[in-house]
């Protein structure tokens, strides 16, 4: 660009074309070392090009700053970076939707409170997993969409004099555009505090997934059986089989979400423009993608080799009157309006309660007239766990072919790349 714009001369350009290549070759290969005592990657760069060029090697930096050089070495950085960790974050998603098709049928208590609610099933608890890990990958992509600018040519902060063509370095650097203020483009970081947030989010959700697998891993629930490569054991307690990889990945959330309150802070009071403290941003934000990326890789092998315990799980429906919303719902359709469906529900139950029994179904239809005259003997059949799955139909609801349908659809949207 220089050498086009009439800045340098054309032989002048071709040299350091040449001895730029050479640098990076002999850096990837190890047969140049970068010295750290230089004052950054750009001085030091500049410096042996000078060693080697002489006065061309002082060429290389008109119109530059290494305030925009910087900001520009970030973004290119997290333009390779950003993808990469969102084919982990579709790697991870893919693994729950082929567990997910595989458990289409197997019933299981859903929780409200962590207490039993209805009944779903383990395919619906992880499509619901999946649908958070796919909004986490289109936040990543939608801000890549939005850092996508070039800050080079921005100067220190006010441009330059010399006559850039900034459209033309975006686009040989790669960048859909040239950002379009010069003093914004070295004092934005929305981009770094953006992809932080994405990353604690995502990180959050892995946690809850987590919380979900450490209790359905204790005694009381037995609802998974964590490969022994993705479990240990105890020190002093043989029995102990331990969902320690779990709790791991439930604690980084810690760690991710302390960065991205860290890069807030940083951020919140630097005038504008330029601020040495910026140098800050990198190490945070640089975590919290390794992190990121490191624990959907250790999540992915986890889920992938569990065993799931899908006899425990439909024993666990019946008890505790999950069948409870069922029942009102069968008087609605019956015609009675719902908030009475729903009072005489509550009264069976109760009655079920006061005459130890588990289940509605255990009450004679005598009995449940008392609380509704409506209710007849088809009543039963209604209220199995696995009519009470197969009623849900509705859209997002967890009946089986509703869940399989949730299940293409995320696989389609999981591998495009959202514009």
């Amino acid at each position: 660009m220089l050498e086009k714009q009439g800045l340098i001369p054309p032989e002048t350009s071709a040299v350091l074309d040449k001895e730029l290549r050479a640098i990076a070759e002999e850096l990837e290969n190890g047969s140049l070392h970068i010295d750290l005592s230089a004052e950054d990657i750009h001085s030091f760069i500049e410096g042996e090009l000078t060693r080697r060029l002489g006065d061309a090697g002082r060429m290389v930096h008109a119109g530059r700053s290494r305030n925009d050089q910087v900001a520009v070495d970030f973004r290119l950085c997290l333009k390779r970076t950003i993808p990469a960790l969102c084919d982990e974050i579709r790697e991870t998603v893919v693994v729950l939707l082929d567990k997910a098709e595989r458990y289409a049928e197997a019933i299981m208590p859903g929780y409200t409170h962590l207490q039993r609610a209805q009944p779903v099933t383990l395919g619906c608890h992880l499509v619901a997993w999946a649908c958070g890990l796919k909004r986490d990958r289109e936040r990543f992509f939608d801000a890549l969409n939005r850092l996508d600018e070039c800050p080079l040519g921005a100067g220190a902060l006010a441009g330059s004099g010399l006559p850039l063509d900034r459209a033309a370095t975006a686009k040989n650097l790669g960048f859909k555009r040239p950002t379009l203020n010069a003093m914004d483009s070295v004092a934005d970081r929305d981009f770094a505090l953006e992809l932080a947030s994405a990353a604690a989010i995502t990180q959050t959700h892995l946690s809850r997934f987590c919380e979900d697998i450490v209790i359905w891993a204790s005694e009381e629930f037995k609802f998974i059986d964590l490969s022994e490569k993705w479990s240990t054991g105890s020190s002093i307690m043989p029995q102990k089989k331990n969902p320690d990889f779990a709790e791991l990945i439930r604690g980084k959330a810690g760690r991710t979400t302390g960065n991205m309150v860290a890069l807030f802070t940083l951020v919140k009071g630097l005038p504008y423009a330029y601020n040495k403290d910026l140098q800050e941003d990198k190490e945070a934000l640089f975590d919290s993608l390794d992190t990121v990326a490191l624990c959907l890789r250790m999540f992915r092998g986890m889920t992938g080799s569990a065993a799931f315990n899908t006899e425990r799980m439909a024993e666990s429906c019946c008890g505790g009157f999950l069948e409870a919303t069922d029942a009102a719902d069968y008087l609605v359709r019956k015609g009675l309006p719902f908030r009475k469906a729903h009072e005489a529900a509550a009264l069976v139950v109760r009655d079920c309660i006061d005459a130890g029994q588990r289940r509605i179904a255990d009450r004679t239809l005598e009995q449940l007239k008392e609380r509704s005259p409506l209710f007849d003997a088809d009543v039963y059949d209604a209220l199995t766990p696995l009519a009470c799955v197969h009623a849900r139909k509705t859209p997002g609801g967890a009946s089986p072919d509703e869940v399989r349908r949730q299940i293409a659809e995320l696989r389609r949207d999981i591998e495009t790349v959202p514009s």
